[in-house]
């Protein structure tokens, strides 16, 4: 469904309660899935991927369809590994042109024998039910933090531990720093040192956990409140001290004259409109909050040079493509002048008229561009379901906020 976004009031004050964490849900349930304790999770994330890991969970068929949830795919190609189960994992026609060799190689390295039923180094994929037998892999940390969090998921079940040796540049690291802080938390203990991580054999164990909200979410409102005219906004479930990455946003959205004041399990946003006259950063470790940087810095009429966008190519989307051709509609010409780096030097270009952007199924691109109408007028958002992905109550909590949004 599309879905027309007006934004006639620019002045938001409102209260939310965002969606629980994806990235630690979905950990949590392989960890769950592992742990001999009969543990309870609590506000566990609504969100399409960990539903679709929910499932995986419940079901006893071979074929396991993750549709678009790369997470899903990766952490269960490795837990059935671990636990020698025979299945076959498939996806969408997006997922089956997103890369898994790397991840699937370090478990053949272990013993696995998994294999691919299509192309090479893509699902669909089948694990062979053998179970791991080595202790020691090297895998290229370049392309997705997500291959050595599935490794480091099913480390301490493996009879002699595990120790992984990270070839290349590791992207993402603050997720492979999430992944290790949780484990930690359910009792198991590792070493990380410059390349290498080990963990031994340990068992998972812990009492039931409560999941906080997503600060990836969290990151729409805060391009919100700079958007907007004035604004007061209110982020309950967050704060300062967590292990997600994306906490980080207070920090950078600072920067664009946003004023982050913590309490009582809240983040409350408030503007100074001290702005820039260029804003740069290195997003190597918040991938996935580029898209609200790009179509935030714009919108304030920002020059910026974005680095570590070099995984966006191989997300949900080509979120590089996508991310030009959209800002495109909007009167704005985005150069990527090196792999990774993403530039605005003021050049722009004649909008559409009428603007419609397309989402590519990647909830992402729908969550960042909705807020657009605080400054360019009714926008339409093509495909409005996406965010469900991870953000299911977003197009309500827009509502809330005073957005006027029709189908």
């Amino acid at each position: 469904m599309d879905l027309k976004i007006s934004a006639k009031n620019k002045n938001i004050q409102t209260d939310v309660n965002l969606p629980a964490s994806k990235s630690i849900s979905n950990r949590l349930l392989i960890i769950q899935a592992l742990s001999d304790n009969n543990i309870t999770l609590q506000n566990i994330s609504d969100s399409d991927d960990t539903k679709v890991m929910l499932e995986a969970f419940a079901s006893d068929k071979k074929e396991i369809n993750i549709g678009h949830a790369g997470t899903s795919m990766r952490f269960l190609t490795a837990y059935y590994a671990a636990t020698g189960q025979n299945k076959i994992m498939t996806g969408s026609e997006r997922m089956k042109n997103r890369p898994i060799a790397e991840l699937v190689n370090a478990l053949n390295q272990l013993g696995a024998g998994i294999t691919y039923l299509d192309k090479a180094g893509f699902p669909p994929i089948e694990t062979s039910g053998n179970f791991l037998s080595g202790n020691k892999i090297s895998i290229n940390g370049s392309i997705s933090s997500q291959y050595i969090t599935a490794l480091l998921l099913i480390a301490p079940t493996l009879t002699e531990g595990l120790t992984i040796e990270i070839t290349g540049d590791l992207i993402s690291s603050s997720y492979v720093a999430l992944t290790l802080g949780l484990m930690q938390q359910w009792g198991i203990k590792s070493t990380w040192k410059d390349n290498r991580i080990i963990i031994p054999n340990q068992k998972y164990s812990g009492n039931d956990f409560f999941i906080e909200s997503d600060w990836s979410g969290a990151s729409y409102w805060y391009e919100i409140a700079a958007l907007a005219d004035t604004s007061n906004i209110r982020i309950n479930g967050v704060t300062p001290d967590s292990l997600q990455g994306d906490a980080a946003i207070s920090d950078i959205f600072q920067k664009l004259g946003l004023k982050t004041t913590f309490e009582n399990n809240a983040a409350i946003i408030s503007k100074s409109n001290k702005l820039p006259n260029f804003f740069e950063f290195d997003f190597i470790n918040n991938p996935d909050v580029v898209q609200t940087l790009v179509v935030t810095l714009c919108l304030l009429e920002i020059p910026f040079r974005i680095s570590g966008a070099q995984t966006l190519r191989i997300k949900e989307t080509d979120r590089i493509a996508a991310l030009q051709k959209e800002m495109a509609k909007m009167g704005f010409v985005i150069e990527e002048t090196e792999p990774g780096v993403l530039i605005w030097d003021k050049k722009k270009c004649t909008p559409d008229t009428n603007i419609i952007i397309e989402t590519y199924k990647d909830h992402r691109m729908a969550l960042a561009f909705a807020p657009a109408a605080l400054k360019i007028g009714d926008i339409t958002i093509a495909d409005s379901g996406v965010v469900s992905k991870s953000y299911p109550e977003y197009w309500q909590h827009l509502k809330q906020a005073g957005f006027e949004i029709i189908s």
